[in-house]
């Protein structure tokens, strides 16, 4: 039975150990502390493995790890199983490279509402503020103001408003679908409405569009967008683009289905649940 006070956190990755240990080094300090962890590990080497391991216990958090076979670019398939590893009535995703502010959580649960999923907000930082994040010469969250308006202003931070703290109004939300903007990345959905929509569409390989889908699917079922900026913001580490070989294909599939009321995916969340080749972990 989910339980109603937990938040779960649904965290991406791929071998990128070293961004994940940041990502677990934020939410190590956040002021809400109910929450779980589950790293939705999408084939990760068992190098890659060990290091998120020696990464939890440095933090100090309690995580569970859902692994399953290298096969490509399956984000979809990673979320879905890690939902199912998790306990929470309320699910956040966030990506192994976005390190969220101290109050991720509580903006979170502040913002939640029946009847919608929150949209959230990322600042994008340079390169080199990047690897300065990644060898543990600056740490990211809990800055101050005066350090955000020096890395805006240097090229390191690509904008302001990660400190800035709106109220929640009538304006943050949204009845109509809207392709602009889409965040997975950083994403809060309750569980049922999660559910309702089978979650994620695991037909979408390859990069992109995938969180389109999902959104698009949650608007046919009733489900409103509200959006996040200026509470949930979070920081998303730089790196190279990825492959995006599938993205037009992903893109007509959205199109398509934007023309009709689709609410459930082609291979969704349950059939996904049980799967022979997942393999979970409880760390701490």
């Amino acid at each position: 039975m989910p339980s109603v006070d937990l938040i779960s956190l649904v965290i991406t990755t791929y071998n990128r150990s070293d961004a994940l240990a940041v990502v677990l080094d934020a939410l190590a300090l956040q002021d809400d502390r109910q929450f779980e962890v589950i790293v939705a590990d999408d084939g990760s080497t068992a190098s890659h493995q060990d290091a998120m391991l020696a990464a939890a216990k440095a933090s100090g958090l309690a995580l569970v790890h859902v692994w399953h076979p290298d096969v490509g670019f399956t984000a979809s398939r990673v979320r879905n199983l890690g939902v199912a590893a998790s306990k929470g009535n309320y699910v956040v995703f966030l990506d192994g490279d976005c390190v969220p502010e101290t109050d991720f959580v509580r903006q979170h649960r502040r913002l939640r509402e029946e009847g919608c999923f929150v949209n959230g907000s990322r600042v994008m930082l340079s390169e080199r503020l990047t690897q300065q994040a990644l060898n543990g010469r600056t740490k990211v969250p809990g800055r101050s103001l005066f350090f955000w308006l020096g890395q805006r202003f240097s090229g390191g931070a690509s904008k302001l408003g990660s400190l800035l703290r709106l109220p929640d109004f009538a304006g943050r939300t949204h009845a109509r679908f809207q392709w602009k903007g889409i965040r997975s990345c950083n994403m809060g959905v309750w569980r049922q409405d999660f559910e309702a929509v089978n979650g994620f569409d695991e037909s979408f390989v390859g990069w992109g569009h995938e969180d389109a889908d999902f959104v698009l699917r949650l608007h046919n079922a009733g489900i409103k967008r509200k959006n996040g900026f200026c509470a949930t913001e979070v920081y998303h580490l730089w790196h190279k683009q990825a492959s995006r070989t599938s993205e037009s294909v992903n893109a007509a599939t959205v199109r398509l289905r934007m023309q009709s009321a689709q609410v459930q995916p082609t291979i969704g969340y349950r059939e996904s649940k049980g799967a022979e080749d997942v393999v979970t972990r409880r760390w701490g």
